[in-house]
């Protein structure tokens, strides 16, 4: 119950501390962050996005492996003028012997309750090697219900996800973001620069963590969160429904009417670590250039 009021109170005080926010229609979906709350943004039109990111870590709700994993990303969207978008994408650990960690592919629909507010409902279908060592490797299947509300100075986003499969979980994430864009031109008038920092706490639960643990008790590097009994007292401490996670991200983007270079840094605070994970306070960056067609 704390938790709730904590949200409530949350949400009420945007709309008391409420600073102007302006929507930007492009449309793209941050293929591998998207499982951590980023955003799909639909365009009032039929088109397609194509994206390539760097990252120096794998993040999943809050949660990351016993160590870095970098990665390469690609990823694409169909958005339709109806609202249905459907997309795909792919991941590569830099450094380690699969040649391709992951394939997602997924579909959804945006809706328009009214000016302000927005939402999504989407599924997505996690694929990985057998060889992947990132700790989304112990999901399979994502249902995510995601509502915007924006208030003129701020928007607020509350996603809920349902993951179900090799572990089942469910997390409710709050993400507040302050859209900004330069009023100046960089080389030409069509070009311009944009801010978008965000606060997001997550809320849920992580028996991710212990199928993790059990899927990789062998690797030596993975002994730091080995659980010899999986149905055991730490097993039940991940089945609670717990504060997971703070983070602030920041993002800057050069804009141009077509693609856009995004770099991106985000400072994660892990809250209620059950077992041997040992996940502390982290920054991530993430570099990305992607293309809208339409």
């Amino acid at each position: 119950m704390r938790y709730i009021g904590l949200l409530i109170l949350f949400l009420l005080s945007n709309a008391t501390n409420a600073m102007r926010f302006n929507l930007r229609l492009i449309a793209y979906r941050s293929n591998y962050a998207a499982a951590d709350t980023d955003t799909t943004t639909i365009v009032k039109k039929n088109s397609a996005s194509a994206g390539i990111t760097y990252g120096s870590d794998a993040l999943f709700f809050g949660r990351t492996g016993p160590i870095k994993y970098p990665f390469i990303s690609a990823d694409m969207i169909l958005n339709y003028k109806s609202g249905f978008f459907i997309y795909g994408s792919a991941l590569k650990v830099l450094g380690y012997k699969p040649i391709l960690d992951e394939i997602d592919v997924g579909g959804g629909y945006f809706y328009r309750l009214s000016k302000k507010f927005t939402g999504t409902v989407s599924y997505t279908r996690f694929i990985f090697n057998n060889e992947s060592s990132i700790i989304k490797s112990a999901s399979t299947n994502d249902i995510n219900f995601k509502n915007s509300y924006d208030w003129k100075y701020l928007k607020t986003s509350v996603i809920g996800d349902y993951l179900f499969g090799k572990s089942n979980d469910i997390f409710i994430t709050v993400s507040n973001s302050k859209y900004i864009e330069s009023p100046f031109s960089i080389f030409d008038q069509t070009d311009y620069l944009s801010l978008n920092p965000t606060f997001n706490f997550i809320l849920g639960t992580q028996n991710f963590v212990q199928r993790y643990s059990v899927d990789h008790q062998y690797q030596i590097e993975a002994n730091n969160i080995y659980i010899m009994n999986e149905n055991g007292r730490r097993a039940r401490a991940n089945a609670k429904f717990n504060m997971l996670n703070y983070s602030f991200k920041l993002p800057l983007a050069y804009n141009r009417s077509h693609y856009t270079l995004e770099a991106a840094w985000k400072y994660s605070i892990p809250v209620n670590v059950e077992g041997s994970l040992k996940n502390r306070r982290e920054s991530f960056f993430n570099f990305t250039f992607y293309y809208v067609f339409y």
